[in-house]
């Protein structure tokens, strides 16, 4: 799925560049080409309460932000198939991060431009009272000449630079040239893309996703006092592993994308992409020499989300979202007429040993409907009767449970309601073994758990083909699953050990964000 993230689909440029261009762009009239608005509404794996574009292929969220009033989310997307390529900046706003309303594409390819080939991943931040937007933009140039290559492209990346015209940043201005023109001469670089900045007194700071040819994926970093004029000072970080000298340098680990730096608590995080996840690493960042030293390291999310980006909300909180992939074949979302889904928003922190924790935001609780709640005071049978009532329809839910880790094993998980047996067809599966105290099975997936752990706290998200799952607040999972046939399933709970090991156990139906599938 990754390579296909940057198996661009060429198109042709035309026309000479060199003055600035004003975008108003429109919705494009190939969104509904492939398959019908109807069809879309009606697929029941699309999901009910994530965002994600009315049809057509999405990615990485970009430059997501608070600005008077509304959330603004930006997002890779092609408008004429739901594959990758023809990179525009979809746009979509919300009140609440919960609630979305589609808006036109806010950057598209410019002919002839710094950016003909694709308007790659980038940041919005806020200078002199408006928004702007630093994002790589690419064209098409000969093998020696590229800083992305590849079997089916060859790509010279730039950082480029467009301002917001209006308050409902609809409007966009690009300066015509690069800001930052190429990667710094002396370093062998594997990739130059995704610009990430943030201001540290009177000066912007940049991050640029890149790595170094037989040392490992990096982030560049860059100073410059205006946002237009960029000075390259050193790597923010480099990896200390060189990667396996794949033919892809991202699959590899010898390129990190979508860098992502902020401070959180007393420390600062830095999160980045590479090798199929998206990972953090946090630590403490010297404001003097411009250095990051991390201290603690993990993954934002151990299943198919990719790209985590983030940005504070209207009270101050960080919240990163993220890309959750498809996992099912080409063919089958190409037919489908859409692929991609945002992630739910994850407000992050910093627990006390100093690593990542995050929960889905509160704003998302406004969508729940009436709460089944497991009475623990029961018997054993009477509590396993509950347990067996309990469902969510249409795949559409939320699972809030605490589980007492002791001497006796475990399993929760989730099936077709259809089914005659559990176990082998779970959507989810969610084990434990005192044997192994240390760690929870998710899937085939060991999770490790915080030391000395009397309880593991689950919240469990399901919407029609997304799962995300949080364990004890500081590990997620997400995964898809796509269940066949032309109705959306509903789902059960099925529970194998003692039930005294539940001290909580909710379930709640989530109602979905517009009256079809279709998300606004």
């Amino acid at each position: 799925m990754i390579v296909a993230r940057r198996a661009f689909l060429k198109r042709g440029t035309a026309a000479a560049a060199g003055v600035a261009t004003i975008w108003r762009p429109r919705l494009a009239s190939a969104l509904w080409a492939a398959v019908s608005q109807a069809q879309v509404a009606a697929d029941p794996r699309r999901p009910q309460y994530h965002l994600l574009p009315p049809a057509n292929w999405m990615n990485d969220p970009n430059g997501p932000i608070y600005w008077k009033g509304q959330y603004h989310m930006f997002y890779q997307y092609n408008p004429g198939a739901a594959v990758w390529g023809d990179m525009h900046w979809g746009h979509a706003t919300s009140p609440d991060m919960v609630h979305w309303k589609h808006l036109p594409a806010a950057l598209s390819p410019t002919p002839g431009g710094p950016d003909a080939a694709g308007c790659f991943s980038g940041t919005a931040v806020v200078e002199d009272g408006r928004v702007a937007m630093l994002y790589t933009g690419v064209r098409s140039v000969p093998e020696r000449e590229a800083t992305n290559r590849g079997d089916v492209h060859s790509f010279r990346e730039s950082q480029c630079l467009a301002y917001s015209s209006g308050a409902d940043l609809r409007s966009w201005t690009k300066v015509p040239d690069p800001v930052i023109a190429g990667p710094p001469a002396d370093l062998a670089i594997t990739g130059f893309r995704d610009p990430s900045p943030w201001k540290e007194g009177s000066d912007w700071l940049l991050a640029v996703g890149s790595g170094v040819r037989r040392r490992g994926g990096a982030v560049l970093l860059y100073r410059s006092r205006d946002l237009r004029h960029w000075e390259f000072l050193h790597p923010l970080l480099i990896s200390d592993t060189a990667g396996e000298g794949t033919g892809n340098p991202v699959d590899s680990g010898e390129m990190w994308e979508c860098p992502d730096f902020f401070p959180l608590g007393d420390r600062h995080v830095l999160i980045y992409s590479t090798q199929g996840k998206s990972l953090w690493k946090a630590g403490k960042f010297d404001r003097d020499r411009l250095t990051f030293h991390p201290e603690q390291s993990g993954a934002v999310d151990t299943g198919c989300i990719y790209a985590a980006k983030s940005q504070v909300d209207r009270s101050g909180n960080r919240i990163v979202w993220g890309w959750v992939q498809e996992t099912r074949p080409v063919e089958e979302y190409r037919a489908a007429g859409w692929a991609g889904v945002m992630s739910l928003p994850r407000r992050l922190s910093l627990g006390n040993d100093g690593r990542l924790r995050m929960e889905v935001a509160p704003e998302v609780e406004q969508l729940r409907g009436e709460e089944q709640r497991l009475a623990t005071a029961g018997g054993e049978e009477e509590r396993a009767q509950q347990i067996r009532r309990m469902k969510i329809e249409a795949a559409c839910g939320e699972i809030s449970c605490s589980l007492r880790l002791g001497a006796e094993p475990f399993a929760l998980s989730l099936d077709d309601a259809g089914a005659t047996s559990g176990g082998s067809g779970a959507w989810l599966s969610i084990g434990f073994d005192p044997a192994d105290p240390g760690r929870i099975r998710v899937d085939d997936h060991l999770t490790p758990l915080v030391p000395d752990s009397a309880a593991v706290e689950l919240r469990i998200y399901v919407d029609s083909s997304v799962i995300e799952l949080i364990v004890n607040h500081s590990a997620a999972h997400t995964k898809r699953f796509y269940s066949a046939g032309s109705q959306a399933r509903n789902l059960r709970l099925r529970w194998s050990g003692s039930t005294r090991t539940i001290e909580r156990l909710s379930v709640w139906q989530i109602s979905p964000i517009s009256a079809n599938r279709l998300t606004t």
